[in-house]
């Protein structure tokens, strides 16, 4: 049985994808393409075909709502709470100098199922407070993701890097049906607003600006004149001396942008 979809089936879908999300999907990449889209023709009813499956995506014989499922479909969401912890560091220092400032806005950029987010959340609560005036912004490609980021429910497997005491005071156990998942309290949700936004687009004016902003990667999937359009646009919402988070394997050296280094992954507007 084939695994794989003929070459320039695979081409059309990729180009498609990368049409659609501006993420270009490597050779590499043919078993998960070919995987996510046979899963997506068994769940809609399309049979077992999926070379004919992705001919219809090709020639545009599919309604958009399917086009927005193959792009939650290929669309990686590898994520975990505190992932690259040097930023929860960082931001803990940061946090501490504005508590005495007014609101402090926080923005996951590419928040997927919200465990960045969330953990943005926890620290803040922890650092400033709940009381105080704080509220974290995740968005993503993804409509499945955002969805279930507003849910906040996760396996307990993904909450293994929670500090104990987080643990504690912002997650709720599950219980009975929900038995190894953990809830983020109603208190944290409150504090966190997830939407859509694909960054290669104009970003949704409902953003406000920001004191610091995780771009954490999400930048290797682009090349060097994407990359550069995105950062140049996420950081419109970036206030005067904000700080910017990008993935410890992501480098923004040679894109001309007005951000400064100030430590590893770490860069200062202006």
């Amino acid at each position: 049985m084939a695994s794989q979809l003929q070459p320039a089936t695979f081409a059309g879908i990729t180009a498609l994808f990368h049409r659609v999300s501006g993420i270009r999907l490597v050779e590499s990449k043919q078993a998960l393409v070919y995987g996510r889209l046979q899963k997506l023709a068994l769940d809609c009813g399309q049979g077992a075909d999926v070379e004919a499956f992705a001919q219809k995506f090709i020639r545009g014989e599919v309604p958009e709502r399917l086009l927005a499922d193959l792009v939650d479909r290929l669309t990686t969401n590898e994520t975990y709470f505190f992932r690259e912890p040097q930023h929860f560091d960082d931001l803990a220092v940061r946090a501490a100098a504005a508590k005495s400032a007014g609101e402090f806005n926080v923005w996951s950029a590419a928040s997927s199922s919200g465990e960045e987010a969330y953990s943005i959340a926890m620290l803040l609560g922890d650092r400033l407070g709940l009381s105080h005036p704080w509220q974290i912004h995740g968005t993503d490609l993804s409509t499945a993701m955002v969805e279930a980021a507003k849910v906040g429910l996760y396996p307990m497997e993904r909450a293994r890097n929670v500090p104990a005491d987080y643990l504690k005071r912002f997650c709720l156990k599950g219980q009975g049906p929900y038995a190894g998942q953990v809830l983020m309290m109603k208190e944290l949700r409150a504090k966190a607003r997830f939407q859509t936004a694909n960054l290669m687009q104009p970003l949704p004016t409902s953003l406000p600006r920001f004191d610091v902003i995780f771009l954490r990667n999400v930048l290797i999937y682009f090349d060097g004149p994407a990359k550069a359009d995105i950062v140049r646009r996420v950081i419109e919402r970036l206030k005067p001396d904000g700080v910017l988070y990008t993935g410890h394997a992501e480098s923004l050296t040679g894109l001309d942008l007005p951000l400064r280094a100030v430590a590893s992954a770490i860069y200062q507007h202006g």
